[in-house]
Parts: structure tokens; sequence; C-alpha cells
């Protein structure tokens, strides 16, 4: 099996995102954890808000993921990691527009 599918399968939800759906362009970090995503209007939104906002495919090129009883997003593979939330730049969280 090759490792898009793999991730793919760990994955609980892949919403079909709109057709004005934001990207992430930016992760919010306190002590090192993701707290929050920058979106490309400039938006700032913590965790559980950029979860919700992808369900209703609000957010493009995400996935949802679960560890315990915690949703989090996850990057669908498309071959390119310059788009992966992992390689994305921290920014502020008082960054916004």
């Amino acid at each position: 099996m090759d490792g898009h599918k793999l991730v793919k399968q760990t994955l609980d939800q892949i919403p079909q995102p709109n057709s004005n759906a934001k990207q992430i362009t930016g992760l919010v970090k306190e002590r090192g954890r993701i707290t929050g995503y920058q979106l490309s209007d400039n938006t700032i939104v913590n965790k559980q808000q950029a979860v919700n906002m992808a369900k209703l495919g609000q957010i493009a090129g995400v996935g949802i993921a679960h560890r315990g009883d915690t949703e989090y997003l996850k990057s669908i593979p498309n071959g390119n990691e310059n788009d992966n939330l992992g390689n994305l730049p921290s920014v502020s969280p008082n960054t916004q527009a």
C-alpha cells in the first residue's frame, strides 16, 4: 500500500471543500504545540474552530483525525510537501489583518 493511501486511512473524515474554501497558511503554536491556524484570508482560528470549519467544507486540503477524544486536522496527501501542515510557518496569534 502506498503512503498516500495509508495516511488517508488514518483520517476519520475527508470533507469536500466548498468552492470558496480557505487554505491554512500558518500555524499558531504555544510552547511548541499547535493551538490554532492562520487562514488564507489572514484570520486566526483555534483548533476546534478549524475542525468545525473543515467539516463544513470551509477549509481545503485537510482531513479530520482524532487522538483520544480530541479531533484535529491533518493534511491530505497530494504529493506536494510544501503545503503539509507540518511544513507551514509558525505565526503569532495576534497576526490578524
